[in-house]
């Protein structure tokens, strides 16, 4: 309360819930904890603790791979190669390079037709990159589609390079038909807001300008954005891969569907669901977190079959919830599962017993191991890490901050902690979720 008073908060703008981590266990504190919030990103343990117990930790998405046509002796496939995406939420450039190249190493070096892309594993409306937050090439506001390639991101390094008096540019995923300048000129001074100062201009997506220099004293920096044409990503990026790898192409990369004549010729799959669980969750990332949810629209049926929708996603969580953690505990309005929502509500009470409930699974090591460590890691790296144990989720939208998960206490004893501001100033109050983590770690 004294946190949230040098903050200028009132005390309505927090919920909080403290208890011990077993199921059932007792509630240390807890003020307002029946209240629903927008948990921003905090929404994502839902998504996840409903996958790893659905799903299991090592259920797997797969992308196809087809052709039909004749494949001749010298490597020339006289038709067409299909690729059906099947929701990988994780086919990063790397693992396409080497998908492709598995496609290569399938005796196929030249495509005499096109390179047909199936999407149909998904069934979703049209998505506006920028209905959210006017924000458009920032990567968290990227859709689901079942072929989604490197997180629907381009990545820009930029590295200086003093003897030319430049700072080289280097492009990932490669893209096709797309020419992005190689290098800018350098400025003297220090390292501020070096985004601005390249003055980039993306209103051309096939020829973007970096207008600006880059300032030598911030060394090697990364900036990933969504292509500003979304609807031609998959296609620039199959294309300029696949001549990466050395194949040629005769046709075009274009949408369409796998006939059913053609012949399945590789199975890709993703990695594990715990390992994706964790990079959604370290890293936040609210486009996986999105393609993890929709996979819950297949349980009990089959990932082949009717295409998954939100619809069916959300119905499957809501049973699961009831069945799981019980018909007294209100089940959350999850949206999209990310937390990217202005509608998304939970209280505190049931975040709390779910995270108490979540640590007695089998999977439970896998679900814990993904929550970033205070000061250490993940979206938390940058927080203080206040001299306690505490793995976190955090969340945070622009009337959103919250932190949900684990803090050992002064025995040693896991505990649960959700804290959850809902204020138009609510950035102002991390200090306030802070001091909820050192009180729990502290009270005996």
């Amino acid at each position: 309360m004294a946190a949230l008073r040098r903050a200028r908060l009132p005390p309505s703008a927090l919920a909080l819930v403290v208890a011990e981590a077993t199921p059932g266990g007792r509630v240390v504190a807890m003020h307002r904890g029946a209240e629903p919030v927008n948990p921003a990103s905090v929404m994502k343990l839902v998504t996840s603790a409903a996958a790893l117990d659905l799903l299991g930790p090592a259920w797997t998405w797969r992308t196809r791979v087809y052709t039909d046509g004749v494949l001749a002796p010298d490597g020339t496939l006289r038709g067409h190669l299909y690729l059906r995406g099947g929701g990988d939420p994780k086919l990063v450039a790397e693992r396409l390079w080497l998908l492709l190249r598995r496609v290569r190493g399938l005796g196929i070096a030249r495509i005499e037709g096109d390179i047909v892309l199936d999407r149909r594993a998904f069934a979703l409306p049209p998505h506006d990159p920028a209905a959210f937050d006017g924000e458009p090439l920032r990567p968290y506001n990227v859709g689901p589609d079942a072929l989604l390639l490197n997180y629907g991101a381009q990545v820009l390094t930029f590295t200086p390079d003093p003897a030319a008096g430049v700072a080289r540019v280097h492009v990932e995923p490669p893209l096709a038909g797309v020419a992005v300048p190689g290098s800018v000129p350098l400025a003297e001074g220090p390292c501020e807001d070096w985004r601005a100062a390249l003055r980039a201009d993306w209103s051309d997506a096939r020829a973007p300008r970096l207008q600006g220099r880059y300032p030598t004293a911030c060394g090697e920096q990364v900036w990933a954005l969504a292509h500003p044409q979304p609807e031609q990503w998959a296609a620039r990026v199959v294309a300029g891969t696949w001549a990466a790898v050395g194949g040629a192409l005769a046709g075009t990369v274009r949408d369409g569907e796998v006939p059913p004549a053609a012949t399945l010729r590789l199975s890709w799959p993703s990695p594990p669901l715990a390992e994706v669980v964790r990079d959604l969750n370290k890293a936040s990332q609210n486009v996986m977190a999105q393609h993890v949810l929709l996979a819950l629209a297949w349980v009990g049926g089959d990932p082949d079959g009717a295409p998954a929708t939100f619809e069916a996603a959300r119905a499957t969580l809501r049973r699961w919830w009831t069945q799981r953690l019980g018909a007294d505990v209100p089940p959350p309005q999850v949206d999209n599962g990310a937390g990217l929502s202005r509608t998304a509500r939970i209280t505190p009470v049931a975040l709390a017993r779910l995270l108490q409930w979540g640590c007695a699974q089998p999977w439970a090591a896998d679900w814990v191991a993904a929550l970033p460590h205070l000061g250490v890691d993940g979206t938390l790296a940058r927080w203080p890490a206040l001299g306690v144990a505490a793995q976190l989720k955090s969340g945070s939208l622009a009337d959103v901050q919250a932190l949900a998960g684990y803090v050992l206490g002064p025995a040693g004893q896991r505990r649960v902690v959700v804290a959850v501001l809902n204020h138009p100033q609510a950035g102002a109050g991390r200090d306030a979720l802070l001091a909820a983590v050192r009180w729990a770690a502290q009270v005996p």
